[in-house]
């Protein structure tokens, strides 16, 4: 039963499926973290899904594109895109680590926030529509969207953290950390393996790529933030997301002017 509620809570905060929802408590809330990657296997689901109804039927490759760029918005009600938003324009700002988190703070949606997220779709959906939806790229990017989940889990059970209050600070503070960190560290070994051995050096570079976009999400959060925080946990995976797919797409555009 326990297991369940840590899966459903999980579930209820990071996406918008019409799941149960359970109250939280200490109980539920402590392994909860190591429940945030399964978010990932509904997201590459989802991916497989789409990809194979489309070579199926003669979907134009803009609207291929189009529902590969937002089923996981769909999923997960856009949540991490409200952190990428907030973080870019503290980031923006270039203002002090204290005035930064007070940005974060702000309901209000700047003028920077509107501009990167317009680039970040443009973007995305342009990556979408150029990707080869093989079942070498779908089964790297459905890994690919666990990877980035394990790894933001991680950051939460190990990074320091901005503040006391807060997402970050709820589920850092109710999770069993040595424990959650261990089980997250070794899902994202075997995601990370598995990509490799899904995509050979596709896989291995847009490893290569996250674990790269993961160690800026702490350079960036320890010098400009002084520590993480929900909204840029949230940053972290979209750029993560972004990053691999952009990997990935390069990959196949390299392998496409050898042949």
């Amino acid at each position: 039963m326990i297991a369940v509620e840590t899966i459903l809570v999980a579930f209820a905060m990071f996406s918008a499926l019409p799941v149960p929802q359970p109250v939280w408590n200490e109980r539920n809330m402590r392994y909860s973290l190591c429940a945030f990657p399964l978010i990932g296997v509904i997201c590459g689901g989802l991916w497989w899904a789409w990809s194979a109804v489309c070579a199926c039927f003669p979907v134009p490759d803009f609207l291929r594109g189009a529902g590969l760029c937002l089923l996981p918005v769909f999923l997960t009600g856009g949540i991490h895109l409200d952190g990428f938003a907030d973080t870019c324009d503290a980031l923006a700002s270039c203002a002090s680590p204290e005035k930064k988190q007070e940005i974060l703070k702000d309901p209000r949606c700047g003028a920077f926030a509107v501009i990167r997220l317009c680039c970040y779709f443009i973007t995305y959906f342009a990556l979408c529509t150029a990707v080869r939806p093989d079942r070498q790229a779908v089964w790297c990017m459905g890994l690919a969207f666990i990877l980035e989940r394990a790894l933001s889990g991680l950051a939460v059970s190990r990074f320091p953290l901005a503040k006391n209050t807060g997402l970050a600070h709820t589920f850092a503070t109710a999770a069993a950390q040595k424990t959650v960190g261990r089980v997250l560290l070794a899902v994202c070994v075997l995601t990370g393996g598995g990509m490799v051995a899904a995509g050979s050096l596709t896989g291995a570079v847009m490893l290569a790529t996250g674990l790269f976009a993961f160690w800026r999400y702490r350079i960036t959060a320890e010098r400009q933030f002084s520590g993480i925080s929900g909204d840029l946990a949230g940053w972290f995976l979209q750029r993560a997301e972004l990053w691999m797919l952009a990997a990935l797409t390069a990959c196949q555009l390299v392998e496409e002017a050898l042949s």
